[in-house]
């Protein structure tokens, strides 16, 4: 029951009854009516037990309401026991006190476990993802790319890129502030994410510098790619952002290529396609270079 609760599984409820019986018949309690009290407190337990944590998992008086449920029951079913047994009620207020300190040891250990585990996702999340965008970062994209490419290499699967900047982006820091900066970078990130998501294409997203951005297409090649890339291409450069009384438009540069027999290394892949997206940048800007 209680790990059925923490764990938030779910158990049908019908499911008791029988449970309750082949038990009961093991036992040899099938004869005793306290057993059968006993069992229907015991799913009356779990129904209700449940139904607070569904309805009430986010108030922060959560333990409260934890003890308020499993306080009486505890107390009743311990009550069933003694009078079939016929034990003391010193010997019962000792077992359902017993059975109190368990529940509220449980409870403090689940939190402290459920915490632990949330903070380790945080800061999982922290580690691999960009803060101001909420792409992937350059951390990320050294792991993705490490097992994207022996990976193809090895089976030999189809890998392409695209790697794109943001164009004059400096002047948006010197014209505007930081600020207006930092407002950029999420747009275009915003943009490029909801193409991505709109496709079915595998991607990945990430931010590998200040204003540098690279798209990976596992198992992809470069002719199934284009048309992703030219769609975000054209949803960039037909974004108008707006800061205040400052309305402006963005476009960017973009270098595009898949995994060739040459490459030996991840670098080498990255090279070229970085060289691609210069060669956009060198002829004109606002323009993307397929090699």
């Amino acid at each position: 029951m209680f790990c059925a609760y923490f764990l938030n599984i779910r158990v049908s409820y019908y499911y008791f009854i029988p449970i309750s019986l082949i038990y009961m018949l093991f036992n040899g309690s099938l004869g005793y009516w306290q057993s059968w009290a006993h069992a229907i407190t015991l799913m009356t337990f779990f129904w209700v037990l449940n139904e607070t944590r569904i309805k009430c998992h986010t108030k922060r008086d959560s333990i409260l309401l934890y003890l308020l449920v499993t306080i009486p029951f505890g107390g009743l079913l311990w009550f069933w026991m003694k009078l079939k047994f016929n034990f003391s009620w010193i010997v019962f207020g000792q077992e359902w006190i017993y059975l109190l300190i368990f529940e509220v040891l449980l409870y403090l250990y689940v939190t402290m476990l459920a915490h632990d585990s949330e903070l380790k996702v945080r800061l999982a999340r922290f580690a691999s993802h960009d803060a101001l965008t909420q792409t992937e970062n350059f951390a990320a994209y050294t792991d993705a790319m490490d097992d994207y490419f022996h990976r193809s290499r090895s089976d030999n699967q189809p890998l392409s890129m695209m790697m794109f900047d943001i164009d004059h982006f400096k002047q948006f820091n010197d014209t505007y502030g930081h600020s207006v900066g930092d407002l950029v970078l999420r747009e275009v990130a915003s943009t490029v994410q909801t193409v991505l998501d709109a496709n079915p294409l595998p991607a990945t997203f990430y931010r590998t510098g200040g204003e540098e951005f690279n798209v990976l297409f596992p198992g992809t090649e470069v002719g199934d790619v284009k048309p992703v890339v030219d769609e975000i291409f054209e949803a960039i450069n037909h974004l108008e952002i707006q800061s205040g009384e400052h309305k402006f438009n963005v476009t960017i540069s973009v270098g595009v290529s898949a995994v060739v027999r040459d490459d030996q290394s991840p670098m080498d892949f990255y090279n070229r396609v970085d060289r691609n997206l210069y060669h956009s940048k060198r002829h004109g800007r606002m323009r993307i270079t397929v090699a």
